[in-house]
């Protein structure tokens, strides 16, 4: 007897990296990046619409294992992320990811996707995002501290939602910024190799710092900032790894995604624990302030939050139909009658 085709109700669509790496080039990155900012923002301005929890975080002395999860009472969706800085000495990716959209109503998943390719996206799109609306007027130079798997992503972001033209890179590894410089090429950026974290800062009005080593650390100090630029700080996303010194934290207007999270896990983890923030949600509800003059300092404490997550899969549901560019995936039992999963089984014997 041939075997028994699964059913509708038991096939999920799934998103393969090989799929998302295609879709990625059936949109284009820059229109996905805008794209990918545009649902967040949506999801931002009904903020208060979402389950929040801070996530869910296994740490050992290796790295992290996280589990993400939100709801806005119609649709859930989680992500499985790992932060494991030491991965790439041994040919792995620092970070990997999956993540799942589920129908709140009947509990079915209705998407299982990759997140490692989407949450680079993502976080790309984000921080350009909350730099569209605080970073100061005009700003087109960048300087991008840390050249691993996130800065090309972060580079092009800016330039497709803040119009910027020019990017100043630097590494403690040569190697790194020389294949990111090697990566933006020919991609509508001017990107220019910096000796040093200060040279990187020259004439930049927007400064990202995406490192990934799990410690307190400085990348950038006190002297070297001045006054007017907007700091998108996305490296430090867990207890006891930060990016900036405290000086620099003690003269920015500091903006960030849930208080809660940020605090334990962003550079904010070095203040008092009431020190006062603004959340992004309520700059982009116009609740809030932004940016109040040019000489003031704007820093987005940025540690990733789950509702990104759940935008960016929600975008990616929405861009699927009508291509090829997903498998269906027999993920859900799905017997005869509901009450007899034994018996579904039993069928299935050769």
């Amino acid at each position: 007897m041939p075997p028994i085709p699964p059913s509708d109700k038991a096939l999920v669509p799934f998103v393969s990296v090989e799929n998302m790496m295609k879709l990625v080039h059936h949109i284009g990155i820059e229109p996905m990046l805008r794209g990918l900012a545009e649902y967040i923002e949506d999801d931002f301005r009904r903020w208060e619409l979402f389950d929040k929890t801070p996530r869910i975080a296994s740490h050992s002395a290796e790295g992290v294992i996280e589990l993400m999860p939100t709801s806005d009472g119609e649709v859930y969706g989680f992500k499985y992320v790992n932060g494991h800085p030491k991965n790439t000495k041994e040919g792995l990716q620092t970070v990997t990811a999956f993540g799942l959209l589920a129908n709140v109503g009947n509990g079915y998943p209705v998407l299982l996707s990759e997140m490692t390719v989407l949450t680079a996206l993502r976080t790309a799109a984000t921080s350009a995002m909350v730099a569209k609306h605080l970073a100061p007027k005009g700003a087109d130079t960048m300087a991008m501290i840390g050249n691993g798997a996130q800065s090309e992503f972060q580079s092009l972001a800016m330039k497709a939602i803040c119009g910027l033209k020019s990017v100043r890179l630097w590494d403690i590894d040569p190697a790194a910024t020389h294949k990111a410089a090697h990566n933006l090429k020919g991609l509508g950026l001017d990107v220019h190799v910096c000796d040093s974290a200060e040279d990187a800062m020259e004439g930049a009005q927007i400064i990202t710092t995406c490192t990934a080593d799990k410690q307190y650390a400085t990348i950038l100090s006190d002297n070297m900032i001045g006054s007017g630029v907007h700091i998108n700080a996305i490296g430090g996303d867990c207890p006891g790894k930060t990016e900036l010194a405290p000086g620099v934290l003690h003269r920015s207007e500091i903006f960030v995604e849930y208080p809660e999270q940020t605090r334990i896990e962003g550079e904010i983890q070095q203040l008092a624990p009431d020190h006062p923030v603004t959340q992004m949600w309520e700059v982009i509800n116009g609740t809030k302030p932004g940016r109040t003059s040019t000489g003031q300092i704007t820093l987005f404490d940025s540690v990733g939050f789950a509702i990104e997550d759940f935008s960016a899969l929600r975008y990616i549901r929405d861009h699927i139909g009508g291509t090829d560019l997903y498998l269906e995936l027999d993920l859900l039992a799905d017997p005869d009658d509901p009450r007899d999963l034994f018996g579904m089984v039993q069928r299935a014997a050769p």
